[in-house]
């Protein structure tokens, strides 16, 4: 989204009482990149698909665990999915209209709903658990693991939940900027810590037991002399790996953050309105314009630089094999070298838009649609 169109759409916000802006609400000037002919040199083909009903204007990421794949429409219905063959083990219908992507481990299914609803399903059959009413809406996806549930509602809340029970076990309230995007910077639990991106640029690491702060570390630093410019939200779900945690921010940087201590091991200026990819080499980010780069893991420095899919609104990238693999506003999935950048494959879902981050499990490469197509693509 292009400065002017910020001005406009945060005028209409504010005079609506309204203080978040939505990097997808306004369509970019810029047409988006014609696809390029090009001679492919991996083999890609789905392997089944479901239809599991609309996204609507959400970002509903499925999950993987244990060999079972989580996934959920706009409508509040929640669906089970045998990852190997595309069977759907058990369906359940929350009675909610739901607003972020789904969160699970082995035992529990967590979703939440417009109204702010977390509501928690048994993993085995989709019975209803508990429910919690958080304080107003959440549209980051739900992160469930160490026994513990945590979210974060718009108003920049952070809870955590018994995973058993739904008891609150501790929150902690943020002071929200001015402006902040409308989009759902992500959680990642892991090891007893939940990491959480933040308005303003920012990244905490939480004790999942207590809540008690570890570290917090800045991914950009809000810069300019407006709000809007101001405006420099960690976007998307961070990247973990080892002891690199990796996130990407609106109007800011992509930055590296070391685990133990959050001392920023590298940064870079860049605009993203999604999250990293990371695997053993590189940090891999889709900026707000469509240009793909890649990054070396642990210098920062740039490995290669795509252009080819300029303003087609790319989902995050997420490391397969020996590709990257994005998808685009207009169904169209790609996949690009690690190691160069070069175009190897592409794939066509249903021509609506991909905006949810596709998921590696096991061996296949799971894509959500925003019209509700659920595909699996495997690599030969």
């Amino acid at each position: 989204m292009r400065h002017s169109q910020l001005v406009l759409l945060a005028a209409a916000l504010l005079m609506a009482g309204c203080s978040s802006l939505n990097p997808f609400a306004a369509k970019p000037k810029n047409s988006p990149a014609d696809l390029v002919s090009f001679k492919p040199t991996m083999a890609v083909r789905t392997i089944w698909s479901v239809n599991i009903g609309k996204a609507g204007d959400y970002h509903l990421k499925p999950v993987f665990n244990n060999g079972r794949l989580y996934a959920a429409n706009q409508s509040g219905e929640v669906v089970c999915v045998d990852v190997s063959n595309g069977n759907i083990l058990w369906k359940s219908k929350t009675g909610m209209s739901l607003s972020a992507g789904v969160g699970a481990d082995a035992g529990t299914v967590v979703v939440t709903g417009a109204d702010g609803t977390v509501q928690a399903l048994d993993a085995t059959n989709g019975q209803t658990r508990w429910k919690f009413q958080a304080s107003t809406e959440i549209l980051s996806a739900p992160a469930v693991g160490s026994g513990t549930v945590v979210v974060r509602s718009v108003d920049n809340r952070i809870v955590a939940l018994d995973a058993e029970s739904g008891s609150r076990r501790w929150y902690l309230q943020r002071t929200a900027p001015p402006l902040a995007l409308r989009s759902a910077p992500g959680i990642i639990v892991s090891d007893g810590l939940a990491y959480v991106g933040l308005p303003a640029g920012r990244m905490i690491a939480l004790s999942v037991l207590t809540g008690a702060p570890r570290w917090e570390a800045a991914i950009a630093e809000p810069k300019g002399a407006t709000e809007l410019e101001r405006v420099s939200d960690v976007s998307g779900e961070p990247a973990l790996l080892g002891r690199d945690i990796c996130a990407s921010s609106y109007q800011g940087r992509v930055a590296c953050v070391d685990i133990g201590n959050g001392t920023l091991r590298w940064a870079r200026e860049l605009s993203a309105a999604v999250g990293p990819g990371i695997d053993q080499r590189y940090v891999f980010t889709a900026d707000e314009k469509g240009n793909l780069q890649a990054f070396a893991r642990e210098t920062g420095s740039s490995v290669w630089r795509n252009t080819s899919l300029s303003w087609r609104g790319l989902s995050a990238p997420v490391s397969f094999g020996r590709a990257i693999a994005v998808g685009d506003r207009q169904g169209q999935l790609h996949f690009f070298s690690r190691e160069e950048g070069a175009l190897l494959a592409r794939i066509a879902t249903d021509g609506s838009a991909i905006r949810a981050t596709p998921v590696v499990a096991g061996a296949n490469l799971i894509v959500q649609t925003q019209d509700g197509k659920l595909m699996a693509i495997a690599s030969d």
